[in-house]
């Protein structure tokens, strides 16, 4: 099968490949970058953005974390990331995930518009309104993340009575991705769930709004898994966990030996005060929070409105901010590792330019 290329909006990514953004710290300038660059779509997380080049953007540190969502996320880190991977992926197009779910989520999508990206890829929530957001950047593509085929009718029907305009491409995510699921525990375990049993039925969703392109995303792995999207009517997929198997990914190497080191049984769902359940890596923070022995939960940063400044991490044992940007940096006593299901086959570190050859010609 040859694959052909991926239209988003205005935009032709050459390989139907996109990179799933991943927070914090773990697809920032150099990962996005480098896999635009090699003609896949690079795409930027937002999170935690305050954290670049070690808190440099953050003005407010306490207990060295960046102190509440205006610390957190950092419009001036965030503007430089953007630049730094433009540096490297030139003029190919560039791409940011915003969760809806964040404090601030309108504000931090007028920054990505302003700083010149090209597509913003939305989900953690239903983003109804998300359109109102980029008004007078018409030239930004706009792609909300779903998990049914009702999901993506509700935010079609919304968008076209509100603001005369549909997505320009969606990610359909099923329950074997890293991170948090669209999804309870239970519907995550029922066959109907699985990515390709719902591929189908979102394509045909998608045709009755004029062919928008369907992007299939959790657990797609190979050559192989991306053949069989295609042929199901996928028009590209989205890849998150393998690309943390390379040079370019922005995080610390140990957290990327974490993720060599996991077995099959260590990937898990998990609690999250995010509201839904999460897929990682089974460590000794989850040891500890099972025992409810984990880190005190001070809610510093204020990341993520479901949690309800730290009522929810109290809940299920752990701050999201503070274990994440752990991991991002290396340690791996309190570092919470998000992982897809397939994220023990990671067996070796490579370039980008390698992996995304790999995935287009199978070797």
């Amino acid at each position: 099968m040859n694959f052909k290329s991926l239209k988003i909006g205005k935009y032709v990514i050459e390989k139907p490949i996109v990179q799933g953004g991943m927070g914090i710290g773990i697809s920032w300038d150099r990962l996005a970058g480098n896999v635009s660059k090699e003609g896949g779509l690079g795409v930027i997380s937002s999170v935690g953005t305050g954290y670049y080049e070690d808190k440099a953007y953050a003005n407010k540190l306490v207990s060295n974390r960046p102190l509440s969502e205006s610390n957190f996320y950092s419009k001036d880190g965030f503007d430089k990331i953007i630049k730094n991977a433009r540096k490297i992926s030139g003029d190919k197009p560039l791409a940011a995930n915003i969760l809806y779910a964040i404090n601030g989520y309108g504000d931090v999508v007028r920054n990505a518009c302003e700083s010149g990206i090209d597509i913003i890829i939305t989900g953690a929530g239903l983003p109804t309104n998300m359109p109102e957001f980029t008004e007078g950047y018409p030239d930004v593509a706009l792609v909300p993340i779903v998990s049914s085929a009702k999901a993506l009718k509700i935010i079609c029907k919304r968008w076209q009575k509100r603001y005369n305009r549909l997505p320009d491409a969606v990610v359909l995510e099923g329950p074997k991705s890293g991170g948090h699921q669209g999804f309870t525990y239970e519907q995550c375990k029922m066959e109907e769930n699985q990515l390709e049993n719902l591929v189908v039925p979102v394509v045909e969703e998608a045709a009755k709004w004029g062919d928008i392109p369907v992007i299939a995303a959790g657990g797609v792995w190979d050559k192989e898994d991306i053949q069989k999207m295609m042929s199901l009517g996928a028009s590209g997929v989205q890849m998150g966990t393998r690309f943390i198997g390379t040079h370019e990914c922005d995080a610390h190497y140990n957290l990327k030996e974490v993720l060599l080191n996991a077995k099959k049984d260590d990937i898990k769902l998990m609690g999250s005060p995010v509201g839904y359940p999460a897929q990682g890596i089974v460590t000794n923070l989850t040891q500890l929070v099972e025992k409810r022995e984990g880190p005190a939960i001070r809610c510093i940063s204020n990341c993520v409105s479901p949690c309800n400044r730290g009522v929810e991490a109290k809940e299920v044992g752990f701050c999201i901010a503070d274990r994440l940007s752990d991991a991002f940096m290396g340690n791996t006593q309190t570092g919470l590792f998000f992982s897809g299901t397939n994220g023990y086959k990671l067996n070796e570190i490579i370039s980008v330019k390698e992996l995304i050859n790999k995935l287009m010609q199978g070797e």
